[in-house]
């Protein structure tokens, strides 16, 4: 039995069984497949004034606003671009634990953050598959494939040995591990239903595992500079190691552009592997809940086929671009523009990224981050060196 964290044991203690688990924002994001009986309960009527509503969309502004200010450490100049490390996402769950430790946070606000995510993270893993080509699996050659999938399979497992070494939850080892050896945010948030995680789980975890990511992408480059690896080395290496996308693309653009492009590649190689990282996950996660009768048909998430399908039409381009052409008396410059439909769905994807981020910040519990942070901070870091020290050894030996 999972303990129970510090700062809910009364609360556990005065709730039933049925009734703790109607609590789990995760709950509901996708059919259950284990049949259980549960018990009905009338919904609670609370008073919800339109100022306390309007926080979460005044935190997301706020991330936003921050995320585009015009200087370092937000904007990085660089030979190849401006770049922004700190995304939106994560300066919003930011943003919301600071709301939430203001006290500004009242309980009829954190319900609407608990309904908020679990109503829109379903649409947001769906919307993630439409950033993903899965052509790119025979781009980057067999080698750095191989040194790609063994890093996955490689940091997931050891973060789980970790945890259980720091104290670190079951589940929040195993979303700490499916960030570290994936995607940072994106794969934590799709972890998250599949293994029935809660919300602080997912808060805490996306937290130190972003820290760890932003020191990564300062150390890299002089770590690479310093091992003298080259251009082609030092892309797989980044691109298997660091856990976002901008940061990843930051620090092996920083090193050189080779190394950038290649590291870019991987990256997206490793963010495809998602979708199949998901559905193994879902069927072994359901084989261990052997206490309930399992309904096959019910074992992989519907959102999950969502996302695929739309990382299936991105690969054979079936996203059309549309072509705009205005009136004759508007701007020169903006007169005539195309859109794609993909990379709209994939801005609307990060934008509902921001706004759940936001909502689990608002409802994270700061006493429960502050006694669970250490252990998981501590697992993050652990399985980001050993992952480093692992991808640098196959490259080593392979490149």
């Amino acid at each position: 039995m999972r303990p129970s964290k510090p700062d809910s044991e009364s609360a556990r203690a005065a709730l039933s069984h049925e009734a703790m688990l109607s609590f789990d924002s995760m709950e509901g994001v996708y059919e259950s497949p284990v049949v259980m009986r549960r018990t009905e309960t009338a919904p609670v009527a609370t008073a919800r004034p339109w100022i306390e509503r309007g926080l979460i969309p005044l935190v997301v502004a706020l991330a936003y606003g921050v995320h585009y200010l015009p200087f370092a450490p937000f904007q990085v100049d660089s030979a190849h671009g401006l770049r922004r490390p700190l995304s939106a996402a994560i300066l919003a769950i930011l943003i919301g634990i600071l709301v939430h430790g203001r006290g500004w946070v009242t309980p009829a606000v954190q319900e609407d953050c608990r309904r908020l995510v679990k109503r829109l993270m379903p649409a947001l893993i769906v919307l993630t598959g439409a950033g993903l080509n899965l052509a790119r699996f025979g781009e980057i050659g067999a080698t750095a494939f191989f040194i790609t999938a063994a890093c996955i399979v490689f940091a997931f497992g050891l973060s789980m040995v970790f945890g259980r070494l720091c104290g670190a939850q079951p589940k929040m080892s195993m979303l700490i591990g499916a960030g570290t050896a994936i995607c940072g945010t994106s794969a934590i948030v799709a972890t998250a239903p599949v293994i029935r995680a809660e919300d602080d789980d997912v808060a805490i975890s996306a937290g130190a595992v972003n820290l760890l990511g932003l020191a990564l992408m300062i150390a890299f480059p002089l770590a690479g500079a310093l091992l003298q690896l080259s251009q082609e080395q030092f892309g797989v290496w980044a691109g298997t190691s660091i856990q976002a996308v901008p940061q990843v693309v930051t620090s092996a653009f920083a090193f050189g552009e080779d190394a950038g492009s290649l590291a870019t590649l991987v990256k997206l190689v490793r963010v495809t592997l998602l979708a199949p990282f998901l559905i193994l996950l879902a069927v072994v996660y359901a084989d261990k809940r052997s206490d309930y009768r399992v309904r096959p048909s019910k074992m992989i998430p519907s959102f999950l086929w969502g996302f695929l399908l739309l990382a299936v039409l991105t690969t054979v381009q079936l996203f059309p671009t549309l072509h705009f052409q205005l009136a004759a008396w508007a701007p020169a410059a903006v007169r005539e523009f195309r859109v794609s439909l993909s990379s709209v769905l994939v801005d609307a994807g990060n934008v509902l990224l921001t706004v759940v981020m936001a909502a689990m910040g608002m409802e994270a519990s700061v006493r429960s981050m502050l006694s669970a942070g250490r252990p998981a901070l501590l697992t993050g870091l652990l399985a980001c060196l050993a992952l480093a020290g692992f991808s640098l050894l196959l490259i080593k030996l392979t490149l």
